[in-house]
């Protein structure tokens, strides 16, 4: 059987974040990906594939078998309907900046997920990108979690040891349900969350306080979670269902 091709949304950055290692640079721009991604697709049989901005959405789908939109800054407030009075320090060149808004990022991924959808190839969103799958159908987002006694936002680096912030509960007869069972410790790195859903997702996953933490289309094989698979231990079934021929979102799931 031939291997899956696994398409892998970054970012891109100015050559000057590394003109201070190397001056020839400054004049240039570079587009980066988590490796994380790319490693745990190749152990599960696939094939990764990077997706610059210059890659058309649609013409990509045809050749993948699947898509994943990956993590990184907020999606802007605008993309959602939510306050354009945004903090300064985040309407700064995003090639400058890995916090600041990115308004090509947003609407190529918004653009890719409307893309994937109609082609049918199978849809990850990770992080930012589940939220990204729930502002291109209309959704909205929190634009700040408030405290509670669940821990989202991890003071810590990046949870690359598959830091176990909290569990997440999963709803019978889900695909989520099916790659994970009824709970599943998941870790945590965010800010922000899904607020209203989009027209089609439903909510198939939540933290202890309530927190969205996973999203489907029911039919369709599309699944949006809002930690980080690739940075957890052991790995993530999410990378199998999207390299696995067999591991389809339309079998049935009634014995769940």
């Amino acid at each position: 059987m031939t291997a899956p091709l696994v398409g892998i949304t970054g970012r891109r950055s100015s050559g000057r974040l590394a003109a201070g290692r190397d001056p020839r640079f400054v004049d240039v721009q570079f587009d980066s990906y988590f490796s994380d991604f790319a490693r745990w697709i190749a152990a599960a049989g696939g094939i990764p594939v990077h997706l610059p901005f210059e890659a058309s959405p649609g013409e990509v789908v045809r050749r993948l078998q699947a898509v994943v939109i990956t993590g990184g800054q907020d999606v802007h407030p605008r993309r959602w309907h939510g306050d354009d009075h945004v903090d300064p320090s985040l309407a700064t060149d995003p090639r400058l900046s890995f916090s600041a808004y990115d308004d090509e990022r947003d609407g190529y991924e918004i653009e890719l997920v409307h893309a994937a959808l109609d082609a049918g190839v199978r849809l990850l969103g990770v992080c930012r990108g589940h939220q990204i799958l729930n502002v291109a159908l209309g959704g909205t987002l929190v634009p700040d979690l408030p405290s509670s006694h669940v821990r989202h936002d991890s003071p810590l680096s990046a949870p690359h040891g598959g830091t176990p912030d909290h569990e997440v509960d999963f709803g019978p007869g889900t695909l989520a349900r099916r790659l994970y069972g009824a709970h599943a410790i998941r870790n945590s790195w965010h800010h922000q969350a899904i607020d209203t859903c989009g027209v089609g997702l439903v909510v198939t996953g939540r933290s202890r306080d309530g927190v969205i933490e996973a999203v489907e289309i029911p039919g369709q094989p599309v699944l949006g979670v809002q930690w980080h698979p690739e940075w957890q231990a052991g790995g993530d079934p999410a990378f199998a269902w999207l390299t696995s021929a067999h591991d389809d979102q339309e079998r049935s799931t009634d014995e769940i």
